[in-house]
């Protein structure tokens, strides 16, 4: 039987997070994956991560994942993969497949980093193929090239399903509509924006009840629920598409943890059955860590977090550093996953309905509810200004941790002020150049270069675009609104890329000065 200091189980950005903490302590550590490639959810993650620098913020999850792959190699961090770990006992042991053998290893301290499994919901036709998960989606186009279908329904409002519905529209799909029973979109505005803008229409209060087809999905009919979530008949609406795409939630994945004799609790504000923890992710048996979405679903920032926090108890719980230092470097940790967990989407506030931001400023019932902030709502938040010379205009309404917007504007433009999940605002007196690396910076792609001066009768809207074709300069099309309607005609002005925007293109449109403030994004053609 092989015998580690440390092993730890899941290879994704927790695991490895632990993994590259203890190794570079001098701890002899393993990192077992059932998959093929390390890595986990962020090598499908091709999007820019919110928070500020402590948090990768604004690098592409990818990016993220290349560099912890290599932060573990240089630490001497043994990863084995195509290992599936079955078995997790009191004394530390573990029991893996590997191929076609079944191998036992032992360690001093573990952690368990597995992650976290997609939910299903089921309804006539769930069976059929064309019915996938947002995660099997991801894995199909961010890996493997692969389109999951031509027309496409979203089930789910979260940040899964607003990022994975602009994700397949990259893909060169349609997604004919985005659904969920809630009353109100639940993630990020800025997600659900820039996914209205591009056309696609929101159905909150609705759910599937049927999904058509015989031998594979061919359409999908949808229905209003009532208070307690029922269909309400004579409310049908029906969808041509071939595939249905499934954002409903995540289930941790702590079967591990309580074979090993862990108390476990049903906690619905952490996704289920969860391990009982303290502050630093170590379960009821001493020596055993959990980090990541096994021990309650967040994001992947928090989850890189808790990994660092579970590497730096089992160093000190092996003997590789003293308690003094272990808290030395927790606290640097705690700030940084405290700072994450602030504003409106913070654990705390899970299922409440926030009705204004920390500034005081009513929230947007039209973004809730519709997926975009109407033109009358969008003039009381505090980045939206109008100006005579070109300037930022920052769409951004609600109180999220993330603040890459002030770090990218060299001179100084705009500022979230004292806390990092103040809406951003542009500073008084300052002088922007128009370079777009706050465009291109914005996580969220809720940043707009307006310029009224460009002519007596129009003006230019700089706009972030990950789509290709890329338009060229002189291309005529349609300026949309919020909504993704058209509302004015469009002609390309330029269409700028750098390495420095990271796959972010600048298109530069011109539009009548009398859409410079409603004008959002481009569309070709007639």
């Amino acid at each position: 039987m092989k015998r580690y200091e440390l092993i730890v189980v899941g290879a994704g950005p927790s695991g490895l997070s632990a993994a590259i903490e203890a190794a570079k302590r001098g701890i002899r550590t393993a990192v077992f994956d059932e998959n093929e490639k390390p890595g986990g959810q962020l090598f499908k993650q091709i999007h820019k991560f919110f928070g500020s620098k402590e948090h990768h913020a604004k690098i592409r999850g990818f990016h993220i994942g290349e560099e912890l792959l290599a932060e573990a190699a240089e630490a001497g961090v043994e990863v084995i993969l195509n290992a599936t770990v079955i078995g997790l006992y009191p004394d530390k042991e573990i029991c893996v497949r590997q191929g076609e053998q079944i191998l036992h290893y032992k360690a001093d301290t573990i952690i368990v980093a597995t992650g976290a499994a997609e939910n299903m919901v089921t309804f006539p036709g769930w069976t059929l193929p064309g019915v996938i998960g947002a995660g099997a989606a991801q894995t199909m186009m961010n890996l493997h090239g692969i389109q999951p279908g031509k027309k496409i329904l979203m089930l789910g409002s979260g940040n899964v399903g607003l990022v994975v519905s602009f994700q397949l529209m990259q893909a060169g799909c349609e997604v004919v509509a985005l659904v969920d029973a809630a009353p109100r979109i639940g993630g990020y505005g800025v997600h659900a924006a820039k996914v209205a803008r591009c056309g696609v229409p929101f159905y909150l209060k609705h759910t599937i009840t049927k999904a058509h087809g015989e031998d594979h999905v061919t359409g999908v009919t949808i229905s209003e629920v009532d208070e307690r979530f029922r269909p309400i008949e004579g409310s049908e609406k029906y969808f041509d598409c071939d595939t249905i795409c499934m954002a409903v939630g995540l289930s941790p994945m702590s079967q591990l943890l309580k074979m090993a004799g862990c108390e476990m609790v049903d906690d619905p504000k952490r996704g289920g059955q969860v391990p009982v923890i303290d502050e630093y992710g170590e379960t009821s048996v001493s020596g055993v860590f959990a980090a990541g979405d096994v021990s309650g679903i967040e994001e992947a920032s928090s989850a890189m977090i808790e990994g660092k926090m579970a590497g730096i108890c089992a160093a000190e719980y092996l003997g590789y550093c003293d308690e003094e230092e272990k808290e030395e470097l927790l606290l640097v940790q705690k700030e940084n996953l405290e700072s994450l967990r602030q504003g409106m989407f913070a654990p705390k506030n899970r299922g409440k309905k926030i009705e204004k931001t920390e500034e005081g400023i009513p929230i947007s019932e039209n973004l809730l509810e519709r997926g975009f902030v109407s033109d009358e709502e969008i003039g009381r938040f505090p980045g939206v200004k109008t100006r005579a010379e070109i300037h930022p205009v920052i769409e951004c309404t609600q109180n999220i941790p993330c603040n890459p917007c002030q770090d990218a504007c060299p001179k100084g433009c705009i500022s979230t002020g004292s806390s990092i999940t103040n809406l951003p605002f542009t500073v008084d007196n300052s002088s922007c150049i128009g370079c777009g690396m706050c465009v291109a910076s914005c996580s969220g792609q809720a940043i707009f270069l307006v310029d009224e001066s460009h002519s007596d009768d129009s003006a230019t809207v700089t706009l972030p675009y990950e789509f290709f074709p890329l338009p060229k300069q002189g291309d005529k099309g349609f300026g949309l609104g919020r909504n993704g309607e058209k509302i004015c005609e469009a002609e390309v002005v330029s269409v700028k890329t750098s390495k420095a925007f990271d796959h972010t293109n600048l298109l530069t449109m011109r539009v009548p000065k009398e859409f410079a403030m409603k004008a959002r994004f481009f569309s070709a053609g007639a």
